[in-house]
């Protein structure tokens, strides 16, 4: 089935990262991968680098990644994911474009939270997100 394959690469990503073994995660990534992060305006390129980057991270883990949703198709994904770490809980998602059979690319947009508007509560429930 289209996007299987995809699928399962983006869910095995995810898991690994959740071992917070960086290195283990980095073998699944392409000799050019690239990271952009548009809303720093940021692009991260290679394997050591993404290790670096996640070893370093200010917030002290152990770091945790619970998939939400996956979207796949035979080369590219969208991923829905939520982070936590004991100082912190973000939501991620990540788009992924692949080549030969590893993460080539990926875009992370990491929104920040925000309070329901008063206005919209007329015709918006309240979801629980934790």
């Amino acid at each position: 089935m289209a996007g299987e394959t995809t699928r399962s690469l983006i869910e095995h990503f995810w898991q690994t990262m959740d071992t917070n073994d960086w290195l283990a995660a980095s073998q699944l990534l392409h000799e050019e991968y690239v990271l952009e992060y548009p809303q720093s305006g940021e692009r991260m390129l290679g394997r050591e680098g993404f290790i670096a980057i996640n070893a370093r991270y200010p917030a002290a883990g152990p770091w945790r990644f619970h998939i939400e949703r996956i979207i796949a198709d035979e080369a590219e994904a969208v991923s829905d994911v939520i982070v936590t770490a004991p100082s912190v809980r973000a939501r991620v998602v990540s788009f992924f474009e692949l080549r030969d059979g590893k993460i080539w690319r990926m875009t992370e947009f990491w929104p920040d939270p925000f309070e329901a508007a008063a206005w919209r509560a007329q015709w918006a429930e309240r979801i629980e997100t934790d």
